[in-house]
């Protein structure tokens, strides 16, 4: 019993920061009240104080993520591109050597499919039309770890018009790869399951998007 509280709790404690986060976030948006805006300044850094807590973070790193933002709370939004060359799909390295579709998060001032094009061209080195969703999906239900925020992530399948890789300060390589041959992949952007997702779509005549 009590390991299966202790379970428990380490599975509860970043669904409450988060909610916390957001009740206070909301508050400061809407409310016109001074003292009210205090208490939900407090209860936001009770959210970031249980963060890191609870995690590795730092405090001054949790309170970066959880109390600098204005306005109702939204998740984030990360694109990934699916580009393939015959039964091989398009995964540039990161830094740290490991893999992952070239993507990132939704610029302020770009669509879905703009941003996918733009990330493609700045990891990739390649001009692409992107063409279809292949999924749209909660980050925290797939990827590990788990983010204190959450992500909505966008599965894009792409076409290739041209170019080729350049260097850039994001990525150290670029190359094709087959769903059996997959590198080491970086799991909290993509993981085997998603990217097998972008295979069946680029298979498929009539690819429905999946969504959480």
């Amino acid at each position: 019993m009590e390991k299966e509280k202790k379970q428990l709790m380490s599975d509860k404690w970043l669904d409450w920061a988060k909610e916390l986060q957001s009740i206070a976030q909301n508050g400061l948006a809407y409310t016109k009240d001074a003292f009210d805006k205090e208490r939900f300044e407090r209860i936001r850094e009770i959210s970031a104080e249980i963060v890191a807590s609870y995690s590795d973070l730092p405090l001054e790193k949790a309170k970066g993520l959880f109390c600098n933002e204005t306005g109702f709370q939204t998740p984030k939004m990360d694109t990934r591109a699916a580009v393939f060359k015959g039964q091989k799909i398009l995964l540039v390295q990161e830094k740290d050597g490991r893999w992952s579709l070239p993507g990132g998060w939704v610029d302020f001032d770009r669509t879905i499919k703009t941003n996918t094009e733009k990330e493609v061209k700045e990891e990739a080195g390649l001009s692409v039309k992107a063409v279809k969703i292949i999924a749209v999906q909660d980050r925290n239900l797939h990827n590990k770890p788990v983010y204190a925020y959450n992500v909505c992530k966008f599965f894009i399948l792409c076409e290739t018009l041209g170019g080729s890789f350049q260097k850039n300060p994001e990525t150290i390589a670029s190359g094709y790869f087959s769903l059996n041959d997959l590198p080491p992949l970086s799991e909290e952007k993509n993981t085997k399951e998603q990217i097998e997702l972008c295979f069946s779509a680029y298979a498929s005549l009539g690819w429905e998007t999946v969504f959480d």
